[in-house]
């Protein structure tokens, strides 16, 4: 029969556990509202973007950068929308910087190497954009046809336009001096609180099916030129999907932080009755013990 003093001093433990584990749901908890409200808010301003690109690309027949100033890549709209033969392929894998997230973190990584493998067999090298603490931790200490960028830790912790952005000039940059030749972007699709996908979305080179022209639809003019406007358009564009990335993942992350540790709260509350049942037993038993020792004492006298 087991020790009275370890089961007790395990069941404190256990409570000690609980207690954690309870705190850190009703945490993530309040976040993910509000990270759900936002994920919510960001998607209609997403499609409004895409429907005004297609209907500029359709109204552009060839691309140009005539009278237009470059001073990093993503202003080069023309080369951001132009395809190339995928020598080398680069993903931006987006994860969180804590754990106890449940399987989210894992998912994201298992989704990557596959990728990395798909590649490999294609002829194809990988580059890793880490963004988040896990992902950077996973990939370096492993191995492979990778090569394995430095990280954005701090964006994964509070997703912002400006943290998208820096993301996107790095992207471009290396896509337009032909370091990469496309990119996608390795994350998740917040659903609901209790559920999210995994999904993959290429952002470069940048591809947009054009909107057809139709006899109804008003004549626009564009000032200065469609091309100055493309060129805004395009950075817009890509910097947006990397922002509603980041938002639907840090959404998922804790919509996924707050299921894990409303189960870790459920099995801890359950070990502790189960270990309670067993105090009491072991307590009936050493009760029980020392009554037949008293007994036998009292009989042989």
């Amino acid at each position: 029969m087991a020790n009275l003093k370890d089961i007790k001093s395990r069941i404190i433990s256990v409570q000690n556990t609980k207690k954690i584990t309870k705190a850190m749901k009703m945490v993530a908890a309040a976040k993910v509202k509000k990270a759900e409200n936002t994920v919510k808010a960001s998607r209609p301003f997403s499609d409004e973007l895409l429907h005004l690109f297609r209907k500029l690309a359709g109204a552009v027949e060839e691309y140009s950068l005539n009278g237009l100033k470059i001073e990093r890549g993503l202003d080069n709209y023309p080369e951001l929308l132009s395809s190339r033969e995928v020598k080398t392929a680069g993903v931006l894998v987006i994860t969180s910087n804590k754990g106890l997230a449940g399987a989210y973190n894992a998912n994201i990584i298992k989704t990557t190497l596959k990728r990395i493998k798909d590649n490999t067999e294609k002829g194809i090298k990988t580059v890793i954009y880490p963004v988040g603490q896990k992902a950077l931790s996973a990939f370096k200490n492993r191995t492979g046809n990778f090569e394995l960028r430095e990280g954005y830790i701090s964006i994964a912790n509070d997703p912002t336009a400006t943290g998208a952005n820096i993301i996107a000039e790095d992207i471009a940059e290396d896509y337009v001096n032909g370091s990469i030749d496309k990119i996608e972007i390795v994350t998740t699709h917040f659903n609901n609180m209790m559920s999210y996908n995994i999904v993959n979305w290429e952002i470069l080179p940048v591809k947009v099916e054009k909107a057809e022209k139709h006899e109804l639809d008003p004549i626009m003019e564009y000032e200065p030129s469609e091309h100055g406007i493309l060129q805004q358009i395009v950075p817009m564009y890509i910097t947006n999907s990397i922002f509603q990335a980041l938002l639907e993942a840090n959404a998922s992350e804790l919509a996924s932080r707050m299921t894990a540790m409303s189960a870790a709260s459920n099995n801890a509350e359950e070990m502790i009755n189960t270990l309670t049942v067993d105090y009491n037993k072991a307590r009936q038993w050493a009760i029980t013990q020392e009554l037949v020792e008293i007994v036998s004492g009292a009989s042989a006298i």
